[in-house]
């Protein structure tokens, strides 16, 4: 079916088949430099659902960004019906000062539906969710593990959501996590206006990881050619497992404060008693083991060498019999 409707997005109109990189200005920097946030728009001349790929919510989560550049370098963004709409970096000022958060301190992730004539990351929520939000009906937002800790790569949906959970099985990420929606997130923001978004976490902050980068664009050309949108020309490369399912998780933390020497477990499933790590002082007087407390999977890992007292080190899974296979 040919599309003759523009897409009117930040005033400016897309017409079906014609690609555009609107560059959106909220405000400058304090240097009064104008600071761009690219919005690049693709559409097929068929109609189609409107999807939105995002990253860079938190400025220092890098790996999401990489993945959306991929998107269009790789030409997966160009839609064989429809419209794709990517943002490889929504808080360009915290990706300029390598920080999550925004200029005012806050966490843009938090203020969501924002306002108009709020702190500076309220307004910019304000703007994607006065422009983007009406037009679109699906999206895959990115995201990195903050504070050096390694996510395994993974989506995160509700419970009880069977249109999340059939987008999950397609995208079919290493893990899936059922993860309760956060006051002022995006998720939730997107949940209430019925836009259908996957999470997608994978890597860790002011790091690019290639195996987490390719989870994430071989998810996404899982879910376009679902969608029928994918070009033909792109091939579709299924996992070799389904995802697996983690209803219940819980943090580990440090006993101690010292040097962090990490095992690598980080995606495996472990048996109680496994050793994740040790934690050694600096002077070579004491090394305490960091046990798994049960049987589960691995699905976060802190990777900085120096841990307090009561840091989250470990992220793992819990009651093995709840694992979908849903």
């Amino acid at each position: 079916m040919k599309n003759s409707k523009p897409l009117i997005i930040f005033g400016e109109s897309v017409l079906p088949g014609e690609s555009k990189t609107i560059n959106v200005e909220i405000a400058r920097l304090h240097t009064t430099t104008k600071l761009n946030i690219p919005v690049i728009v693709r559409r097929s001349k068929t109609e189609g659902p409107v999807v939105l790929f995002s990253a860079g919510i938190h400025g220092d989560e890098i790996n999401g960004v990489e993945i959306v550049r991929q998107l269009i370098s790789k030409k997966i963004n160009r839609p064989a019906k429809g419209t794709i709409i990517c943002i490889p970096i929504i808080n360009m000022y915290g990706f300029v000062n390598k920080s999550r958060e925004f200029p005012d301190g806050r966490d843009l992730n938090r203020v969501f539906p924002g306002s108009k004539k709020g702190s500076l990351a309220s307004r910019f929520a304000y703007h994607i969710v006065a422009e983007i939000l009406p037009i679109i009906d699906y999206a895959v937002d990115f995201h990195a593990g903050g504070a050096s800790r390694f996510n395994v790569p993974q989506i995160r949906i509700t419970e009880n959501n069977p249109e999340l959970k059939e987008l999950a099985d397609v995208f079919n990420a290493p893990f899936t996590l059922y993860s309760k929606n956060i006051s002022g997130s995006f998720r939730t923001t997107c949940e209430k206006a019925n836009i259908k978004m996957l999470l997608f976490e994978g890597g860790k902050s002011l790091d690019i990881n290639d195996t987490v980068a390719n989870e994430g664009v071989m998810g996404v050309k899982r879910l376009l050619n679902y969608l029928n949108m994918l070009d033909p020309k792109h091939l579709v490369e299924n996992a070799e497992d389904p995802s697996i399912y983690i209803k219940n998780s819980v943090w580990l933390r440090a006993k101690c404060s010292g040097l962090l020497h990490d095992y690598n477990r980080i995606g495996r499933f472990v048996t109680k008693g496994t050793i994740l790590a040790i934690i050694t002082d600096p002077f070579g007087k004491f090394e305490q083991k960091v046990k798994a407390p049960h049987d589960g999977f691995v699905i976060n890992a802190n990777h900085s060498p120096i841990v307090y007292e009561g840091d989250a080190i470990y992220h793992m899974s819990k009651n093995r019999d709840e694992y979908a296979d849903e």
